[in-house]
């Protein structure tokens, strides 16, 4: 077992984030990803929580799964929306019982229909404080290099970020595809006094479709330049090797730049993930 916060005082991290299946076929194609990447030895992975806690079950189910059965430290994702904090203390308890040691807390969507969520939380914050001041866990927080997309400006939104950092261990990142989202991130925390660990996340792109839908909700840009790039493709293969390409140079500008470690984006498939990691020499396999 393994805290976060240990491992990134220790060295370079790299992690890989999956999301709790909903059919058999799924939890085998998960398995078998799992499988494979566990070959690379990351430092951990990380499980993700459905809107209004949908996936609670799941994850849980996953992130003890990976508890039993594996070599790998699983970080459990835990959002605030629809949740009372009874509820969550409930949760806290079981993942103590089943052997958890990182939890990364967020805020999570809101409901679509634009109502007001149920529960106790507001804000990740307030998740945050209740769960940090258990003592018995790492935590992890959000980040946004482009500004979370319902922050009222940049300066607001750094200064509830580095809010956050004061009370967690380390910060992981939505994707982005330019370096300097990141070190402009880090710039900026330290002007605000804080200099936690931000481990940059990055998503290979495999279907652009997707993944601007995905960048509209996170606050990403897709910039020119990519889709210009992915429009030239002929074939989904070409498409494919674009995004891996891509993710694979910015990987390697962000080592460069001193990142405390690499978070990949797989959506349950280790293919896109295998080969960046060879392409910055941190996997044979």
């Amino acid at each position: 077992m393994a805290r976060i916060a240990d491992l990134l005082a220790h060295g370079r991290t790299l992690s890989f984030e999956f999301f709790p299946p909903k059919t058999a076929a799924a939890q085998l194609t998960l398995g078998r990803t799992i499988g494979e990447l566990g070959a690379l030895e990351p430092s951990f992975v990380s499980v993700t929580y459905g809107a209004g806690g949908s996936d609670r079950h799941r994850t849980g189910d996953v992130v003890d799964w990976l508890r039993r059965e594996t070599a790998i430290e699983p970080m459990a994702h835990l959002t605030c929306m629809g949740h009372t904090r009874t509820d969550v203390a409930t949760l806290l308890v079981e993942y103590r019982r089943i052997g958890v040691q990182n939890i990364l807390a967020l805020g999570g969507d809101p409901p679509a229909d634009g109502s007001a969520p149920a529960g106790d939380y507001s804000h990740a914050i307030d998740l945050l404080h209740d769960v940090a001041t258990t003592g018995c866990f790492s935590v992890g927080v959000a980040a946004h290099p482009e500004v979370h997309p319902r922050s009222p400006d940049r300066a607001t939104d750094r200064r509830h970020l580095a809010e956050k950092l004061r009370l967690a261990d380390f910060a992981i990142t939505q994707f982005f595809f330019d370096v300097e989202h990141w070190t402009r991130l880090v710039d900026e925390l330290a002007d605000l006094g804080v200099d936690k660990p931000v481990i940059p996340g990055i998503m290979p792109v495999t279907n652009l479709g997707q993944i601007q839908r995905m960048a509209t909700m996170s606050g990403a840009e897709v910039p020119r330049w990519l889709t210009e790039a992915l429009d030239q493709a002929r074939d989904p293969d070409q498409v494919r090797r674009v995004g891996i390409d891509v993710a694979s140079r910015l990987a390697a500008e962000l080592l460069e730049a001193g990142a405390p470690g690499l978070h990949l984006y797989t959506l349950n498939r280790s293919e896109a993930a295998r080969q960046i990691c060879r392409n910055v020499q941190l996997a044979s396999v």
